[in-house]
């Protein structure tokens, strides 16, 4: 008893409920903490036997405590109950017991140590849940970035085209207030178009699924196509565009895209926070770092030094009042550091207030690429062969193309690969509504299979998550044109082929 003393005297401190069986299934120790949890004292479990427990019994876990016994090696049971816990009028916590054999003197036992995993469980099950939740809002995230691109965009495709065919052939006979309307319209729905791709290509590289596809291209070129189209908005405010440029071509390795729009948001806005002076660009190459260097320097109202801070975070502006005069979401910006870093750049921004503001970017060199000739005389795009179901782009297409082009329509029901036969056809337009998705990727690889003649197969859609795009151009597609698209990016499209 002596030495049992001493055990009593090691384990009575311990914070886990702790109780010692003999070999018969008595109960011959328990300390406070079992007292507690157990609601037992340990005369009062004199008469128990723990291998005869019901409870025990039925789980199979009296058993595990007797091999514990005849085999002389330690067990563990994960969720221990017997019929003490069970007749107590409580919430029964989830123990995880720990079962030992013990010598004390000449007498064999075996120690069970019991630990509450409750609130480990319970935490376990807020992570699932929290875990299960997140994975919920990014598939309802990602269907609502799915519908809103189609059912903005497609609409959008529409109204931009005509109000910019309708500019075209009514110009001499609008009113000057009339023209004034359509304006309106037409830099309205830029507007929107513009936040709404922003806002789209912002989700979709914060989720990290804009897939980059780099080419070699002259940076400098770049430059003069965003330098002409802010160049009418430049002209209106009398601002004057400068360009210095230290090289004769500065080629970069990157994706054109991402490019284009970091100096497009860049360009477009220097002119908007620009009200008199000047806006320069200046662009070099950095031997040393291999690195190509471009500076875009305004004479705009600045930036303060107390919103420097915040200058990058998404939808962040610097005047939030409802009647501010530069109207804008606040996403350029921040799309246009996130461009150039996704291509190993860099973007740091220099600005006084009231004096104006100094952006540069840098963008890694690349080898010149070599340019390919196009063969003489290569046969112009005169017939087209267009499949579509929904009607919603063909009158657009038509109006487009009337003055090179002719298309024939057909929709999913009478278009069969024996069209493919008639030679006449140059090149084949594929319209793709989202309910016609994967039977649309199925089509697309038949065409290019079975088409005779090779031709090129450019599908327009409103979707823009690269990983549903890239499915297309698995299936054969040569071009991937996302709406809302302009009369000169499809004639472009057309006439590189």
């Amino acid at each position: 008893m002596k030495n049992l003393t001493q055990f009593e005297k090691s384990y009575s401190i311990i914070h886990f409920p702790v109780q010692l069986v003999d070999s018969a299934g008595g109960i011959v120790y328990i300390n406070q903490a079992f007292s507690l949890v157990w609601g037992y004292s340990l005369s009062e479990l004199s008469e128990y036997n723990i291998f005869n427990d019901a409870e025990l019994i039925r789980s199979g876990n009296a058993e595990i405590l007797k091999e514990v016994f005849t085999k002389n090696k330690p067990a563990q049971i994960t969720e221990y109950s017997d019929t003490l816990l069970k007749s107590r009028n409580i919430a029964i916590p989830l123990l995880l017991t720990k079962v030992s054999p013990l010598h004390i003197g000449k007498s064999d036992y075996i120690l069970l140590i019991h630990e509450d995993q409750t609130d480990l469980y319970l935490a376990e099950e807020e992570i699932k849940k929290a875990r299960d939740a997140f994975r919920e809002s990014e598939r309802l995230k990602d269907t609502f970035l799915n519908v809103l691109s189609h059912e903005l965009r497609t609409p959008l495709n529409s109204i931009l085209g005509y109000a910019a065919i309708i500019k075209e052939s009514l110009k001499d006979k609008l009113s000057v207030e009339d023209k004034i309307y359509l304006d309106n319209l037409y830099s309205g729905s830029e507007r929107l178009f513009k936040s709404i791709t922003q806002m789209l290509e912002f989700a979709q590289i914060e989720a990290g699924n804009y897939n980059l596809k780099m080419e070699k291209l002259n940076l400098l070129n770049v430059l003069n196509n965003g330098l002409g189209a802010v160049n009418s908005q430049a002209e209106e405010k009398k601002i004057d565009l400068k360009k210095i440029y230290h090289e004769n071509e500065i080629m970069v390795d990157a994706d054109l895209h991402c490019v284009e729009n970091a100096v497009n948001n860049l360009l477009s806005n220097a002119v908007k926070f620009t009200n008199q002076g000047y806006i320069e660009v200046e662009a070099s190459i950095s031997y040393e770092r291999n690195l190509a260097v471009c500076r875009i320097k305004d004479t705009g109202v600045g930036i303060s030094s107390k919103y420097m801070d915040h200058l990058f975070q998404p939808f962040s502006q610097e005047d939030l009042n409802i009647g501010r005069s530069f109207e804008g979401n606040g996403l350029g910006l921040a799309l246009s550091k996130k461009y150039i870093e996704k291509l190993g750049g860099s973007l740091l921004v220099d600005s006084i207030k009231g004096v104006g503001t100094t952006i540069t970017f840098t963008l890694p060199l690349a080898e010149p690429a070599k340019q390919e000739s196009r063969a003489a005389g290569s046969k112009k795009l005169k017939k087209i062969l267009m499949l579509e179901d929904t009607g919603e782009s063909n009158d657009l297409l038509n109006a487009y193309l009337k003055s090179g082009y002719t298309l024939d329509v057909y929709g999913f029901r009478n278009f069969s690969l024996g069209l493919l036969n008639d030679e006449s056809y140059s090149i084949i337009i594929f319209d793709v509504h989202q309910s016609h998705w994967d039977q649309s990727i199925i089509i697309c690889g038949d065409i290019k299979r079975n088409d005779p003649f090779r031709r090129p197969v450019v599908i327009l859609s409103s979707e823009f998550i690269e990983e549903k795009i890239e499915k297309f151009y698995n299936a054969g597609a040569d071009k991937f044109v996302v709406k809302p698209f302009s009369k000169s990016d499809l004639l472009k499209i057309l006439a590189s082929f």
